[in-house]
């Protein structure tokens, strides 16, 4: 299977180092200054699995019609993606693995629906440069369709290639599977707000605090609009009705707990790593997910809105806030 990742940065170049590892034929697809870096270096593997050096064809634009395209981009830059490469994959199977519930639709408006094939990815990894890849922590890759139920044969080859990288886990429900996705995601605007890492951040018992109010107003709009929220394989769903329930105080020890442990090494979280980039993140797509819900069905989501705009600031002004902003802002919301 000749498979195309479009997107160098962390899950891209993490999978395709780990597929070529596997015997795969992979290439990468990556914007011009990681062209030159992964051309002439290679990719640089390190974390759980240990370290190891990658050698992986790369281009800035797809080139060959592949069996498999992995779309590791964020969701606002699949339009554009799309526009260059569409005519080349119309009889591609697309894998997407962006967080949120967007991808999957706008993917559709290129190529035949039946072509496209969602994914969740429960493994974490880092790139904070070119080429640079950290393998923070193991997890499983959640296969299935926003459009059809029950798995077609394609969708079951691919889940035999991608398991030699990643366990594979086929879902029925993988639409009520992302919306709780969303969930595990929604804290790590608040790294990307103040600067550091996951770990850092989370053992602050009062930025922690802010998380379990994050879910709190996010849990209400979704069950007020009949959303079936999925477990996900490593994160239940009682993890978050249990935490949600508990007194703030308790649940908020109990999830720093959790959050500090996650990575031996720095964990930035999606969100912080595009910022560090460069580049914008994907705010929109996850606590901007729970605000649209909540406009469109006229309820308030005043904590998840102004933590967006503080990520917006914050990409724009290239400027973090200070903890004490963090909460200040927040306080009357918490």
């Amino acid at each position: 299977m000749r498979i195309a990742i479009i997107g160098a940065g962390a899950i891209g170049c993490l999978v395709a180092a780990y597929l070529k590892e596997k015997g795969e034929e992979v290439t990468l697809v990556g914007r011009s200054g990681a062209v030159k870096v992964i051309r002439e270096n290679g990719i640089v593997v390190s974390g759980v699995r240990g370290n190891f050096l990658a050698h992986i064809g790369i281009s800035d634009t797809l080139n060959y019609v592949p069996d498999l395209a992995i779309l590791a981009t964020k969701t606002q830059d699949i339009n554009s993606v799309l526009q260059d490469n569409s005519h080349l994959l119309q009889n591609s199977l697309l894998l997407t693995v962006q967080n949120g519930v967007r991808a999957d639709n706008l993917v559709a408006r290129y190529v035949p629906a039946e072509k496209v094939i969602s994914s969740i990815v429960m493994f974490g990894a880092t790139s904070l440069e070119p080429g640079k890849v950290v393998h923070n922590f193991e997890g499983s890759w959640v296969l299935g369709s926003f459009f059809n139920p029950n798995p077609s044969e394609s969708l079951l080859s691919v889940s035999l290639v991608l398991d030699k990288a990643f366990p594979t886990i086929i879902s029925k429900d993988i639409k009520g599977m992302k919306y709780l996705k969303i969930f595990v995601n929604a804290n790590n605007c608040l790294p990307a707000i103040i600067g550091k890492s996951m770990q850092e951040v989370f053992s602050d018992l009062a930025i922690s605090r802010i998380s379990i109010a994050i879910w709190r107003e996010a849990f209400r709009i979704i069950d007020y609009i009949g959303i079936d929220l999925v477990s996900l394989p490593g994160f239940p769903l009682e993890n978050l009705t249990k935490l949600t329930a508990m007194p703030s105080e308790l649940a908020a020890q109990v999830f720093s707990e959790r959050m500090k442990n996650l990575s031996k090494e720095p964990l930035y979280g999606s969100i912080l790593q595009s910022i560090m980039r460069g580049n914008l993140s994907e705010i929109d797509y996850i606590n901007g997910e729970f605000v649209r819900l909540a406009e469109e069905n006229n309820m308030p989501a005043p904590l998840n809105k102004i933590l967006v705009e503080m990520v917006h600031q914050v990409e724009k002004n290239n400027r973090f806030f200070s903890k004490e902003d963090l909460i200040q802002k927040t306080r009357e919301l918490i």
